[in-house]
């Protein structure tokens, strides 16, 4: 394959938000998206200002301090799900996830580190409401 048609592909890809593995949330991004068989499907970029509908969760990251994730989900349960911090050049770094509350509570998460994404993936319903571990 030619070097320009690996970059375009390789940034076609990169491009994709969301699919079978989770949903990538830029900084600076907000997303909302329904879940399905456990992963974030149907999402799509809103503004800050937008609010989920029964059903949907919302999900912003920010530069602050490290990185910084607010989400929340109009949703009957809560939920536990894997996140995972995008550094540079795409190399993942772990990160440890709160609960994401039902009822369309909001949950805040931070991390020292400075990241370029969160993806966020494998949401299960939690145990007795779920708590930050």
């Amino acid at each position: 394959m030619k070097p320009a048609y690996f970059a375009l592909s390789l940034a076609l890809f990169a491009a994709a938000p969301a699919h079978a593995q989770g949903l990538t949330v830029g900084v600076g991004e907000t997303w909302i998206f329904v879940l399905a068989k456990g992963q974030p499907a149907k999402a799509r970029k809103v503004k800050p200002s937008a609010s989920a509908k029964r059903g949907e969760i919302k999900v912003s990251v920010r530069s602050m301090l490290g990185t910084t994730m607010t989400i929340n989900g109009n949703v009957a349960m809560a939920y536990t799900y894997k996140a995972s911090l995008v550094g540079a050049g795409g190399k993942p770094i772990p990160a440890r996830s709160c609960t994401l509350p039902a009822n369309n509570q909001l949950s805040f998460e931070h991390w020292p580190q400075q990241a370029q994404a969160v993806r966020l993936s494998d949401f299960k319903p939690a145990p007795d409401g779920g708590n930050c571990p």
